[in-house]
């Protein structure tokens, strides 16, 4: 059941994830994955590669590059499930546990674009797999699984090192801490290091660039207001709100249910977890893959409750919460993945909700502004023309759809772009997408607004409403050694 239940939430995905187009963050995993490296200024390198294997697999194809993170939720899935099984539960706490992992909003979207966000979330659930079979079964050996999940993970996203604090005091607060005499956790421990060790190393080599990426990020995050709504999050991006009732009943089985008492240090992981993102005013999201390790739990208790129940009761229990998680599946259905007409009356509701819809339009339609630019430029200053973007989705997006065009590779200062330079020879006449007037004159002595970056839809997004201008631009003021360092942004 749980394997149907994965495959039909996998081929959902396949039958609508070609819709609408790129999203600007999948644009610079792809062009990052076409120059694999053991890092990149904003994330590790296990995400890049896996889009670079989708993209020798499948090409640049929506439903191929997306495979590999609707795989990775239908794992999930199955997992939610078998933790489930593991702390007692039958088939339908199995079934409800799947149904309310499902329906979490971000669950969704990490099945849906090739993202940290999809592999990260994996790992999480495999650590608190492993770690509830560890505590189910007292065999040392599930460390070796907890310390691989959390290498891979670590060379996924860094925001995991919260989730291993939650683990070490879950292990350090509970019984569990006699594992500290165990050699398996030294050696899962060991085995996370080696794994991660490649990407430190690279750290150590690029003076723990990410560092000040993530430093520069989380100021704006902040500054724009993106990490006010932590709490409330956790209701509606995170998990579902309809699912509360499941993981409110998860964290009472873990630290206070007798049944539960086995697994307290999964209840502390969550709470430590909790706390210190909370403190760090981290994005409500961030927490969300600890939700199904609750849900499965609650899920758990919830199925040990009816049975306490009458008859009738329990029948219209069972029935009243299976109903609730599929409308809630079916609400968060549209919410999350593209399966609305653009501009319909269920896509404008869900572009006021999820902002990643609006930035899926419009990719080939600015490639092609810019490219109608460059062909009116005569052959001599073409030989000598660069394509400066300010945000990484323009660049992946010249360099997805530009050769098509005979466009030239893009440059950009954001990220990791920054570090491959501007190319040889120097560029005497750019084409700025992304700068206003202002800006681009801070860079070159004569600048004209050339075009303008539309969309067929009429949507308004980032590259429509946001510096929409395209200036063509002529004779840099400095030369570009000196000009290159104050391009350098994070983003």
């Amino acid at each position: 059941m749980l394997i149907l239940l994965a495959g039909a939430r996998v081929l959902l995905h396949l039958l609508v994830n070609g819709q609408y187009g790129f999203h600007r963050d999948e644009l610079d995993t792809l062009d990052n994955a076409r120059r694999l490296a053991w890092g990149y200024v904003a994330y590790p390198p296990v995400t890049p590669f896996l889009t670079r294997l989708g993209f020798e697999l499948f090409g640049p194809s929506l439903v191929g590059l997306r495979l590999f993170p609707a795989l990775a939720q239908g794992v999930v899935m199955v997992l939610a499930g078998l933790m489930a099984r593991d702390l007692g539960g039958g088939r339908l706490a199995q079934i409800v546990a799947v149904l309310a992992v499902t329906a979490s909003p971000i669950a969704l979207t990490a099945g849906l674009m090739f993202h940290y966000l999809s592999y990260d979330y994996l790992w999480w659930v495999v650590i608190a797999f492993c770690l509830i079979r560890l505590l189910k079964s007292e065999d040392g050996r599930w460390w070796l699984g907890i310390g691989a999940a959390i290498g891979l993970g670590m060379m996924t996203k860094y925001t995991l090192v919260f989730f291993v604090a939650g683990l070490a005091a879950g292990v350090l607060f509970t019984p569990a801490r006699r594992w500290l005499r165990s050699p398996w956790l030294w050696s899962g421990a060991a085995l996370s290091l080696l794994i991660f060790l490649p990407n430190l190393l690279w750290q150590v080599q690029h003076n723990f660039i990410s560092l000040e990426f993530l430093r520069s990020i989380h100021a704006r995050d902040i500054a724009w207001g993106r990490t006010d709504g932590f709490l409330t999050d956790q209701l509606y991006v995170a998990a579902n709100a309809i699912t509360l009732p499941l993981w409110v009943a998860g964290l009472y089985f873990y630290l206070i249910a007798p049944e539960g008492k086995r697994y307290r240090a999964l209840g502390w992981l969550y709470i430590v977890l909790l706390v210190l993102l909370l403190a760090a005013r981290g994005r409500g999201y961030y927490l969300a893959p600890a939700y199904p390790m609750l849900l499965a739990a609650g899920s758990v208790w919830w199925e040990k409750w009816l049975m306490t129940l009458s008859t009738g009761t329990a029948r219209q229990m069972r029935r009243t919460t299976v109903v609730a998680l599929a409308v809630g599946v079916a609400i968060a259905i549209p919410l999350s993945l593209p399966v609305s007409p653009i501009n319909s009356t269920v896509w404008q509701i869900a572009n006021e909700i999820n902002d990643n819809f609006r930035e899926m339009i419009g990719w080939p339609e600015l490639v092609e502004a810019a490219a109608a630019i460059y062909h009116e430029l005569p052959a001599d200053e073409q030989a000598h023309a660069a394509i400066l973007t300010a945000n990484y989705g323009q660049l992946g997006a010249i360099n997805l759809y530009g050769p098509a065009y005979g466009l030239p590779g893009a440059i950009s200062g954001i990220n990791s772009a920054w570090e491959r330079g501007y190319g040889d020879p120097p560029p005497q006449t750019a084409i700025l997408l992304g700068f206003g007037p202002e800006d681009a004159r801070r860079v070159f002595v004569s600048c004209e607004v050339a075009g303008r970056v539309t969309n067929r839809y009429d949507v308004a997004n980032e590259e429509s409403s946001w510096q929409p201008t395209i200036m063509l631009c002529r004779q840099p003021r400095h030369p570009w050694p000196d000009l290159w360092p104050h391009l350098r942004s994070f983003g």
